[in-house]
């Protein structure tokens, strides 16, 4: 982490009521006066951390962070008994991408995402192209059929089988997806904990190239875990209320946005050929390849690349 910005600390920060019941926890930390970013986390439901503040340098950037619907310190949070994920989509966190943005008057914002994060961003971005400076993404994911049945209908499994193994114990039919939905929301604790830590984990134990035991366990965390699983599932079995393949087909509004995508040449998660199409489609894109990298940002390689990319978008 040596690589990173030193620790910095929110100098504002608090829940922004986005309707529907939910209140959206945002932070901003950095030059109060500095070039506006806006950082985008993965899952959905894996919220932010503290590190991802270091990902651009705090005398240049006005960094605003925030923990998406339902994860986090958002409430209410989707690990609570009854929670209800009917306002929670796509659409609706990117009305509260803008949201955020006019509660802090900003213009025009640099947009930070990965993983579903970049999903996320792609979303936003071609929705409101006029409000985007540039984009810096990560193993890309465009919630796309065949990305899906890569990683929960057994092409990863393949390389993972001792990890796999565990995720289909509770979903010997096949259908990962479906059979954990009905599990994840099922009120006993008995079964819905399980199930969650199953799921969770078998993403915590993939998204590097070399597994990382306190990473597994974080993911494991039955709190996080349940919160993660629930949204991400969630999510996937409704595609991100997306048409199949929508967020390619729109590359094209893109144009014109400066843009750095960077890629785990060994990502299991979002693998390569994704981040390789959105770059063949979106003119002036830039894509970088990292040739000893999984999925995870803070991979050395991949962390290098973040930080050009934020360096070289600075003011």
């Amino acid at each position: 982490m040596g690589l990173m910005y030193p620790e910095t600390e929110p100098y504002d920060q608090g829940l922004l009521d986005v309707g529907d019941g939910n209140r959206v926890y945002w932070e901003v930390c950095g030059n109060p006066y500095g070039k506006p970013v806006v950082f985008l986390h993965g899952g959905p439901g894996g919220g932010c951390a503290p590190v991802h503040r270091r990902l651009f340098d705090p005398a240049a950037y006005r960094i605003v962070l925030f923990d998406q619907r339902g994860c986090g310190r958002s409430v209410p949070h989707a690990a609570e008994p009854g929670a209800d994920l009917g306002a929670n989509t796509t659409w609706h966190l990117v009305a509260d991408i803008e949201r955020i943005r006019e509660h802090l008057s900003v213009e025009r914002w640099q947009v930070f995402g990965g993983s579903w994060g970049a999903t996320l961003a792609l979303a936003y971005a071609q929705t409101h192209p006029e409000r985007v400076t540039e984009m810096v993404l990560r193993g890309v994911f465009m919630l796309r059929r065949k990305e899906l049945d890569w990683y929960y209908g057994g092409g990863a499994g393949f390389l993972f089988p001792e990890r796999w193994e565990r995720v289909t114990a509770l979903a010997p039919d096949g259908d990962v997806i479906g059979t954990y939905a009905r599990l994840l929301n099922d009120p006993d604790p008995a079964v819905h904990e399980p199930a969650a830590v199953a799921w969770s984990v078998w993403e915590g134990a993939t998204v590097t190239l070399l597994e990382r035991p306190e990473l597994v366990e974080a993911f494991a965390r039955p709190r996080y875990a349940l919160a993660f699983a629930r949204i991400e599932n969630h999510y996937f079995r409704h595609r991100g209320w997306l048409e199949e393949g929508q967020l390619l087909r729109d590359a094209g509004r893109l144009a014109g946005i400066p843009a750095v995508i960077v890629q785990g040449r060994y990502d299991v998660t979002t693998p390569a050929v994704s981040a390789w199409e959105l770059h063949r489609a979106w003119p002036g894109s830039e894509l970088v390849v990292v040739p000893d990298a999984g999925h995870a940002f803070d991979e050395p390689g991949t962390l290098r690349a973040l930080l050009a990319a934020t360096d070289r978008f600075r003011p």
